[in-house]
């Protein structure tokens, strides 16, 4: 009980304390808590990764297009050791509500770890992807933030982002990795600036997605 008010979360004024209804409040208040990141209010990491399982499980069947995008701070450090931790955390939080705006209903956005955050966009086609990218970063530049009276600082953000293949069975770890390469290529090239992994072209036609989903051939000798 102590956890669920000190993250803010509010009971059912109307549930008897020890009631059915009472104790699946409190479960569901649990539940909400051990997925939240407590400083940003955001999906935490535990979270990202079971949103991004059961991604790459509905891209392979049924072969939507898929992105994803790990977001970084530009010289966050910087931040801290300037103005202080507390200052940082206000960064952190803002940059928080900027990413949560950019975001449809069937996205999910997480802090990853530390300064640096993570998106999934479902049903997101490769001819979008950069815009989606870049849309982010300028939102998050042209949001400067107040960290005290008349005093506001400008951040950056890096973007790098990587499409899921296509009726393909592959792995969440082996999709953030290369989302995270092309993070890192963005950090590498001057950082403010969104990469993204070029998607590969895999045609699949009416007789191949039968083979893959349909009866077996071999059904009959069975």
């Amino acid at each position: 009980m102590q956890l669920l008010q000190q993250s803010g979360y509010a009971l059912s004024p109307t549930a008897t304390a020890g009631s059915t209804a009472w104790l699946q409040d409190v479960i569901n208040g649990l539940c909400q808590l051990s997925s939240r990141d407590p400083l940003t209010g955001l999906a935490n990491r535990r979270h990202f990764e079971m949103a991004l399982a059961s991604e790459v499980d509905r891209v392979a069947r049924a072969g939507e297009p898929a992105l994803v995008l790990l977001i970084d701070i530009d010289h966050f450090k910087k931040v801290n050791d300037t103005f202080g931790h507390s200052s940082g955390d206000l960064v952190l939080k803002s940059v928080a509500r900027v990413l949560a705006d950019c975001i449809r209903p069937m996205d999910t956005v997480a802090r990853y770890g530390g300064e640096e955050f993570a998106m999934i966009l479902p049903n997101c086609a490769p001819a979008f992807g950069r815009i989606v990218a870049e849309r982010i970063r300028e939102s998050v530049l042209l949001s400067p933030v107040a960290i005290g009276p008349g005093q506001r600082v400008s951040v950056s953000v890096s973007v790098g982002g990587a499409f899921a293949p296509q009726w393909v069975r592959s792995s969440a770890e082996l999709w953030v990795e290369r989302a995270d390469q092309q993070l890192y290529r963005a950090k590498s090239e001057g950082r403010n600036r969104s990469c993204l992994e070029q998607p590969t072209v895999s045609i699949v036609s009416p007789e191949e997605k039968g083979l893959l989903f349909g009866t077996s051939q071999f059904a009959e000798f069975e």
